[in-house]
């Protein structure tokens, strides 16, 4: 008996590499920590009534926030072990199936647990205070979306101490990804993880274009939205087409790997290049759907910071909407080696050159705004200026990578590696660092600490050039991607470069967390709900904005509309006349999104072990809570009396804490 437990507990846990063992302690010892301070003082009801049952869009956003932050120093971690193991020929820091491991998992948690939820978490706090609404559309289903994309983080991140983490590269091409040369469960981990968080990823997608399309206030049309809403709408509409495509995609890798089909397996009749189109037909539009809201972020700040209205809206507006379209049809430019032929190639060329045409036409539009402004350079605006040539130069190389015949002396070498990440790092993560640091005080009701914000600002950048430029100079002399060592010793002053780079921006988010605990004790409070002296509506109420968001929803007159009720009041004009406060309707917590979410992980991590007494019964569970809610959804709203109404507000503009 005991012989069978410890072998069942050899094949269970990862044992073996030291770098583990350490992950378990850190991990065990984070664990307990919060357990104890939790109890310790006390909070678990308030954790569970406040938080966790939440359906607040606010609230819902921070939480995003905080597990994005999470999984970038998770993403991180990876990203700095592998530069260490390619900063020496030979190198044997870490096995190569460990390295195999590693650079998957990157890749995973930095697009789907790191960019994603922070993109969520933006879309949350901000999109229904600028369209003058008091939720989201369909407030429940924004909480399930949570906790489903926190169930399939939770079981993708398990693999890493249990059962062995997928190696197959980020996108799991078979038949690496199959079950022939892949047996174990990490790949498991991988579908199911990616599934769960997915299906959260498109009903979010649903409710911010809902949201969006039906929740404006009076007055607001379509062309009076502030361009950070006009990405959210572009984005979503992008997610509700892609992700779908993932979602049948994933399911059609695990029906090979669980029932034996051959969609995928040469031998079997099936095709491989058929999930590298599957998976890139997705992959391709997902790097407009994290990229397009970081446009609208820069749109925000470059108008608030120049103190200028947006040069050029509606040709932002089109050019929002016509990437959005064009990104559907450029996928094949990821495999121009595939052998498609010339006339394939050649309309996904381009295609991908077109696409480039509506993004410089943004960076025109950003640089012609600023143009005679009166730009101020606190951090939100200084991360802006920084991504135009770092996003200009990750487009250039992106249109050298569109040409087919030069693809294929670019494809798969770091030259690559470099580009994709001068393109999501310049562009994505420089574009959500902006709008933390612009929306923090929204959120919390102070600012972060500048000095600190930008001491990280400067070491994220010099790191993010030292780091990426060497690794363009060795991928054009033939060093290639997903390799673990490398023998050539004119590649060391290269890679070594580059992982000193790697170890700078890893020293500049130990800055942003020391940022933001400093700033937590020490900080300049928003009082007046206007910190930067901003256009748009979310910063016509007070910081943190209260439950209801607004006591009575503005009438829209024009597209900056808190900007021009700034100015009539400094005319000395009358205010615009707003209605009277009434009872405001709001959506009551609910525990279903969270068990609901737990379910999914029960029948995920059932389903990853082949386990169909765990999965059935969390499949069912996941049934009764759809059947509960619907009994219940009638029983959960409540209305805000216009006493306690008048009440926050006197406090909240009042300047009281």
């Amino acid at each position: 008996m005991l012989d069978n437990i410890k072998e069942f507990a050899s094949e269970f846990f990862v044992t073996g590499d030291p770098l583990i063992y350490g992950a378990d302690v850190s991990i065990v010892l984070a664990t307990l920590g919060i357990v104890f301070v939790l109890t310790y003082f006390k909070k678990w009801g308030w954790l569970w009534r406040d938080w966790l049952t939440t359906v607040d869009h606010k609230k819902i956003g921070i939480m995003y926030i905080l597990a994005a932050i999470v999984m970038l120093f998770r993403g991180g971690v990876d990203a700095v072990m592998m530069r260490t193991q390619l900063a020496f020929p030979d190198l044997n820091f870490l096995e190569a199936d460990h390295y195999n491991q590693i650079f998957t998992t990157h890749g995973v948690v930095m697009i789907f647990f790191m960019a994603m939820p922070l993109m969520f978490g933006l879309f949350n706090i901000v999109v229904p205070l600028q369209i003058g609404a008091r939720d989201v559309a369909f407030p429940f289903l924004n909480s399930l979306s949570f906790w489903l994309f926190f169930a399939g983080a939770m079981l993708f991140n398990l693999s890493f101490v249990i059962g062995g983490s997928p190696d197959a590269g980020w996108l799991a091409y078979p038949p690496l990804s199959g079950s022939q040369f892949n047996p174990g469960v990490g790949q498991n981990f991988y579908i199911w993880g990616i599934q769960i968080s997915g299906i959260g990823s498109l009903a979010s997608g649903i409710n911010f274009l809902v949201t969006i399309l039906k929740m404006r206030a009076p007055g607001m049309t379509m062309m009076k939205m502030p361009m950070f809403t006009w990405s959210v709408f572009a984005a979503s509409t992008t997610i509700i087409f892609a992700f779908p495509i993932l979602t049948i995609t994933l399911l059609l890798l695990f029906m090979d790997r669980f029932f034996g089909a051959h969609f995928f397996t040469l031998d079997g009749g099936g095709n491989p290049m058929m999930y590298i189109n599957l998976i890139w037909m997705w992959g391709h539009p997902e790097v407009y759907i994290v990229v397009l809201p970081a446009f609208g972020v820069f749109s925000e700040t470059v108008a608030t910071f120049a103190r200028k209205r947006l040069f050029g809206y509606a040709s932002m507006v089109f050019a929002m909407v016509i990437i959005s379209i064009i990104s559907f049809f450029t996928w094949a430019h990821h495999f121009f080696t595939m052998g498609s032929g010339a006339n394939v190639n050649a309309f996904f060329a381009v295609t991908t050159m077109i696409i480039a045409i509506p993004t410089g036409v943004k960076i025109f539009n950003w640089l012609f705004t600023m143009y005679k402004g009166r730009i101020t350079f606190p951090t939100p605006m200084m991360w802006t200026i920084a991504f135009i040539p770092a996003f200009v130069v990750g487009g250039m190389t992106g249109v050298m990578l569109s040409v087919a015949p030069a693809d294929f002396q670019f494809h798969n070498s770091y030259f690559l590696i470099a580009h994709f990440h001068q393109v999501l790092i310049g562009g994505v993560v420089f574009g959500y660092f902006a709008g933390l640091y612009y929306w923090w005080p929204k959120m919390f009701g102070f600012k972060l600490n500048e000095y600190l914000g930008k001491w990280a600002f400067w070491l994220w950048n010099i790191g993010f050039y030292v780091c990426f430029m060497p690794q363009y100079l060795v991928g054009l002399d033939g060093m290639t991607r997903r390799i673990s060592v490398f023998s050539d010793p004119d590649w060391q002053g290269l890679n070594v470069t580059s992982t000193i780079g790697a170890y700078i921006m890893g020293l500049a988010f130990l800055f942003q967390v020391a940022q933001i605990g400093y700033s937590i004790f020490r900080h300049e409070k928003d009082t007046t709900g206007d910190i930067w002296d901003a256009r748009t509506l979310e910063f016509s109420i007070p910081s943190p904005a209260p439950e209801y968001n607004f006591a009575v929803i503005p009438q829209v007159h024009s597209r900056d509309e808190w900007w021009e009720e700034k100015e009539r009041r400094a005319r000395g004009e009358k205010p615009w006349q707003q209605g009277k406060i009434e009872p405001i309707h709001m959506p009551k917590n609910s525990a279903i999104g969270p068990i609901m979410g737990g379910f999914w992980f029960l029948a995920g991590f059932g389903l990853v072990f082949h386990w169909l007494w765990l999965a059935i019964p969390g499949l069912l569970g996941v049934f009764v809570c759809m059947f509960a809610r619907s009994f219940s959804a009638h029983k959960a709203e409540y209305y805000i009396p216009v006493e306690e109404i008048e009440r926050t507000e006197a406090k909240l503009r009042g300047g009281a804490v």
